[in-house]
């Protein structure tokens, strides 16, 4: 019998299933019986995502117990149980249920957990791990994916995600933890009432706002006249109330009134992705009827924010993420220096496949700025590192997924933040009869033109991660001398230990092309997609446009072939 009909067995004949997943079980045809039990989701440093269903290939209450006690598990082998954890959870349908499961495993475990009283922002989470000085934290979510989706984002003590070294040895824990009878739950209210699960929620909110007010730069916002109008979108999610309160001094905040109803469904949206224009077309109407200059969409758990802005024409623009990060990064170090407070140990951090126009901002301006891998725990990793050794002190942290940092209260990207700084710069550049579109084209004219475009390959198929890894290495064994009209002068490998990057090992590949542009490709961690980053250096946007479809197309072409 294939292990995945053994696996599927073991789970419809247990005897403490739940009902609905019994029948929803029961219902499964063959290939989707395939799907859910053929391999389990793969705990990484990120934790675990997957669709909401029955399996191991998935995200319910068994498969978030099973974590929970791997986790438990490391809490008490490095003897921080008396610690504690704090839970928190998005606006997804399911978010509380899972959150109250990973409390009552954890209480089980004689691990006290903090857990929140509604939903709340993912980096409010990294800062009250700190605050409340816990072992760990776990935030249900699954960020901007659809709402299908759920996550199992894990936390350690310094409030950023788990290293690499500790997200393994979870992994082991999970693998030997018997999905059933492995795991220690509890009742919840018994729990409660034992003082092992305590609901926390007011004093974090002040405590975490008064921390995100404090990296305000300049007084713009207070200064902004009334004619300056914002328009704010939570996108159905966790930052409905915590973004609006960090903008409290704005005379002129909009809401989208249908968008700030929590609801997992996301029902105006397909998924709460503020990256894609379309989720801002009822912020665009508003904005439009109020002459707002600036528009803002944070994703489900307020850590991803996107803008758009009003162009001369009286149209709506929206910015990529890497245009944002760098007119942030610009305002900040501007007005640090203004002000007389950047200091020659400040350094910014970027992963590597975000913009190079940081690094001219950086260069021109005497700041330091370091590469690291994707994803934004490696930045929280290098604020940790840099409080341990003294040796720089963290600016701006931004990647090209709309995340982005400033201050050190929290060790992930935060979206309550970045709304409260990029309204300040908004008004800042109008108090100077600009906006954020003239005052990009400032830095394009000061250091080159620069723009980036993403493309993702999907990867169908259950043996999806094998696909990728295979498309990875036969690229490996016939490396392109040139892609399409440009030759590559140097070739990067992420994965190769010869290759002296200074990072850890990553299987990501870089070309670096003769006219300055790069073209890096990986394959995506938690889904089923190859990812290809275009960092484009050209003469102009059309020029920029024309450079990256000739890339595209000849990157296709060479992918073909493998």
């Amino acid at each position: 019998m294939p292990d995945h009909l053994e696996t599927y067995g073991k789970w419809i004949n247990y005897a403490g299933l739940d009902a609905k997943t019994k029948a929803e079980l029961g219902e499964l045809r063959p290939n989707e019986i395939e799907d859910y039990f053929k391999e389990p989701l793969e705990f990484g440093t990120g934790g675990i995502r997957g669709i909401m269903r029955p399996g191991i290939n998935s995200m319910n209450i068994y498969v978030i117990r099973q974590a929970t006690q791997a986790m438990a598990n490391l809490v008490k082998e490095k003897k921080l149980a008396e610690k504690g954890v704090v839970i928190a959870f998005d606006s997804r349908n399911g978010s509380e249920l899972f959150a109250k499961e990973t409390a009552k495993t954890f209480a089980a475990n004689g691990i006290k957990a903090y857990i929140f009283d509604g939903i709340r922002p993912t980096p409010e989470l990294s800062f009250a791990i700190r605050y409340k000085k816990c072992a760990a934290g776990i935030n249900i979510t699954a960020s901007h994916n659809p709402k299908e989706y759920s996550g199992y984002k894990a936390y350690w003590e310094d409030g950023g995600q788990l290293s690499l070294e500790d997200a393994k040895l979870v992994e082991a824990e999970v693998k030997k933890t018997d999905i059933f009878g492995g795991v220690k739950t509890c009742g919840y209210d018994e729990a409660v009432k034992e003082g092992l699960i305590e609901k926390i929620g007011g004093e974090i909110d002040g405590a975490y706002l008064e921390a995100v007010r404090a990296q305000s730069v300049r007084d713009s916002i207070k200064n902004a006249g009334d004619g300056f109008a914002v328009v704010y979108t939570p996108l159905h999610g966790a930052g409905h109330r915590l973004v609006p309160e960090a903008l409290k001094d704005l005379k002129n905040l909009f809401t989208v009134g249908e968008q700030t109803i929590i609801d997992g469904s996301f029902p105006t949206v397909r998924f709460p992705n503020p990256e894609h224009k379309e989720v801002f077309e009822a912020a665009i109407e508003i904005a439009k009827k109020n002459s707002a200059e600036l528009i803002i969409g944070t994703d489900a758990d307020a850590d991803r924010m996107g803008i758009a802005v009003r162009a001369d024409s009286g149209e709506y623009t929206t910015l990529t993420g890497n245009q944002v990060g760098v007119l942030l990064l610009d305002y900040i170090i501007a007005a640090k220096k203004e002000s007389k407070t950047l200091k020659a140990s400040d350094c910014a951090i970027k992963t590597i496949v975000t913009t190079e126009l940081a690094r001219k901002i950086c260069e021109a301006n005497n700041v330091k700025i370091i590469d690291v891998l994707t994803g934004f725990k490696f930045i929280g990793g290098k604020i940790k590192e840099f409080e341990e050794t003294g040796e720089n002190t963290f600016l701006f942290g931004f990647e090209e997924s709309y995340g982005y940092l400033a201050g050190t209260h929290a060790r992930d990207k935060d979206a309550v933040v970045a709304s409260m700084l990029v309204t300040e710069m908004a008004a800042y550049y109008r108090a100077k009869n600009m906006n954020l579109l003239d005052a990009l084209q400032e830095l394009y004219k000061k250091h080159g033109y620069h723009n980036e475009y993403t493309e993702n390959i999907k990867v169908t198929g259950i043996d999806w991660k094998d696909q990728m890894q295979k498309t990875m290495a036969d690229l490996r064994k016939a490396l392109p001398k040139e892609i399409g009209a440009y030759k590559v002068t140097g070739t990067v490998d992420y994965d190769d230990e010869k290759t002296n990057t200074g990072l850890p090992k990553e299987n990501v590949l870089r070309f670096d092309l003769e006219n300055g542009s790069k073209v890096m490709i990986r394959p995506s961690g938690t889904e089923p997609k190859i990812k290809i980053y275009y960092l484009i250096l050209a003469g102009c946007e059309e020029c920029a446009k024309k450079q990256s479809e000739n890339l595209m197309s000849a990157m296709g072409a060479i992918l073909k072939k493998q």
